[in-house]
């Protein structure tokens, strides 16, 4: 990996953590993080396209019950059926719109799409690489995030 790829995978992995802190309340217990990934297994998921300097897609897959308790602490109410798809799209939408703010800090332009849901076993290939974040909260839910570059 060059020196250009490490510092664009480091801007991604810290401008994606600091977007995450700020949006979801919960403690983070532990992240992990690998690249080279050349395909993406998923049950549930929020797909985000990306445009402009770093062009792609975010993936953010977990259980329902994930973005289920999310939702629950950042609202005070049970969210299920429709309103958890949507509340999951939105979820995804906020942390992928924080994520833009804190590349833009290191001088890129990245803007997003609108939010897909994926709901059922699935496979997504056909990106070039992905820099993925398996971060484990203080309610033992993990939040596998996958930024796919084309």
């Amino acid at each position: 990996m060059s020196a250009t790829d490490l510092k664009i995978v480091t801007t991604i992995q810290e401008a994606m953590m600091n977007s995450i802190k700020q949006i979801i309340p919960l403690q983070t217990v532990k992240v992990d993080s690998k690249t080279g990934s050349k395909e993406i297994t998923l049950n549930f998921a929020v797909l985000v396209g990306l445009t402009g300097e770093i062009k792609g897609k975010i993936l953010y897959k977990g259980e329902v019950s994930l973005f289920s308790s999310v939702g629950n602490i950042m609202f005070g109410m049970e969210i299920e059926g429709d309103m958890l798809k949507s509340f999951a799209g939105e979820l995804g939408n906020m942390i992928s719109g924080g994520f833009c703010t804190n590349v833009s800090a290191n001088g890129m332009t990245v803007d997003i799409t609108s939010p897909t849901i994926l709901d059922g076993n699935s496979t997504i290939s056909g990106f070039k690489e992905a820099v993925e974040l398996d971060v484990l909260f203080q309610n033992n839910e993990t939040l596998n995030i996958a930024v796919m570059i084309d």
